[in-house]
């Protein structure tokens, strides 16, 4: 695997920064400690401009290429947030914190960009700028969003923007991509229900929530069975269903159902929703109760460009020799807004045969990190060649 030796010798510096951002995790926007680290780091570094706060806790650092013939300005991003999951790995770098770790490898994607920033500092063999992104709030969020409307693209004249995803199952350091739709929107709704409570001995004076919400989840996966185009991608699950009572000779009062619709087109989204409200309207007058239904659009769809992804792939095959057409991925990334804002691409390397991302057990291959580094460096490097 032809990768840049100076990430060879720096491997054992960018793998100690990443197992203590491991040690550290901090969820969703308050990512002060990590923020903290970046700044540090990219200072040290000798960014041109490092600024803190962009999206609330995000960084960015500005890096100048020995020339600037073209104004070409060429942005990074990686993620910095942790997961609410109690680690189970037993690593001696594992999580310090109670109810936290980095279930998803953004300590590895913070380390490998502040391992790029460190080497594109360094040497400068660019025409044009760089921008080190380093964004809160990925699993949930939307920091990549914050920073957006911070203003972040049209302050520093971001042109283009690449993000990267380490990927369990897949070879370490090997690289896939796949242009258009590649990650789904993803929605929530939550559902009241409102009945009649009563003693489970007397159910002809009650109006069963529990009932009610049984056939509703039931009902809501006729939306996918027999609403939706079986040839275009959703997905509506019901996560969680809680009623006001535990005890075994209550019908409670209310119920509250909790879930997720996943989707890879617009019309699919609004069709979600506007059944979703339909069947719900249909159960409640059904059983006598009311349901009022809370759907709340959030990520939209992540769509890669074209062109900007065949460069991504060129730069993963100069890095690893392949890159495979990756698979659709029914799973959500906020850098999805980011694309909506200017074009760009996201890839994935390989993590190799370890547990999968969201797992107690998981952990980012530290083994990884010279191909990540490489390929940021290559996407500045060829993006913007040296006059």
């Amino acid at each position: 695997m032809p990768i840049k030796n100076r990430f060879a010798e720096l491997l054992p510096e960018i793998t100690e920064w990443r197992r203590d951002m491991h040690r550290h995790p901090e969820i969703l926007f308050d990512t002060h400690r990590t923020s903290a680290l970046v700044t540090e780091k990219l200072r040290a570094f000798g960014c041109d401009e490092v600024v803190e706060g962009i999206g609330r806790t995000g960084v960015v650092g500005v890096i100048k290429g020995r020339t600037d013939s073209t104004g070409k300005v060429v942005g990074l991003r990686a993620d910095m947030d942790a997961l609410p999951i109690h680690e189970q790995t037993g690593a001696e770098w594992a999580s310090g914190t109670a109810g936290a770790m980095h279930a998803c490898g953004h300590d590895g994607h913070t380390a490998m960009l502040l391992g790029a920033a460190k080497y594109l500092s360094e040497t400068r063999n660019f025409d044009g700028t760089c921008v080190v992104i380093f964004q809160p709030a990925e699993e949930g969020g939307g920091g990549g969003k914050e920073m957006c409307d911070d203003g972040m693209m049209d302050r520093w004249n971001i042109q283009e923007v690449y993000g990267m995803h380490n990927w369990p199952g897949r070879k370490v350091g090997e690289f896939a991509i796949r242009p258009g739709a590649f990650f789904a929107a993803t929605d929530v709704f939550e559902i009241a229900l409102e009945g009649k409570g009563g003693h489970a001995a007397k159910p002809q004076e009650v109006i069963d929530t529990t009932l009610m919400g049984a056939h509703l989840v039931t009902a809501l996966q006729q939306i996918v069975s027999r609403n939706a185009d079986p040839t275009k991608q959703i997905v509506v699950s019901v996560t969680s269903f809680e009623t006001s009572s535990n005890a075994f000779n209550v019908i409670p009062q209310r119920a509250h159902i909790r879930g997720t619709v996943r989707t890879m087109a617009p019309e699919m989204r609004d069709l979600a929703e506007k059944r979703m409200e339909e069947i719900a309207a249909g159960v409640a007058a059904t059983f006598g109760g009311t349901i009022e239904v809370n759907y709340h659009r959030n990520y939209p769809v992540m769509v890669n460009h074209e062109d900007q992804t065949e460069f991504a792939a060129e730069a993963a095959r100069a890095v690893s020799g392949q890159c495979e057409d990756a698979p659709l991925v029914m799973g959500g990334e906020d850098f999805a807004f980011m694309l909506e804002e200017r074009p760009g691409a996201y890839i994935l390397i390989g993590n190799g045969d370890t547990a999968p991302v969201h797992h107690p057990e998981y952990d980012f291959t530290d083994e990884a990190i010279p191909a990540g580094c490489s390929w940021w460096a290559e996407v500045v490097e060829r993006r913007m060649p040296a006059a």
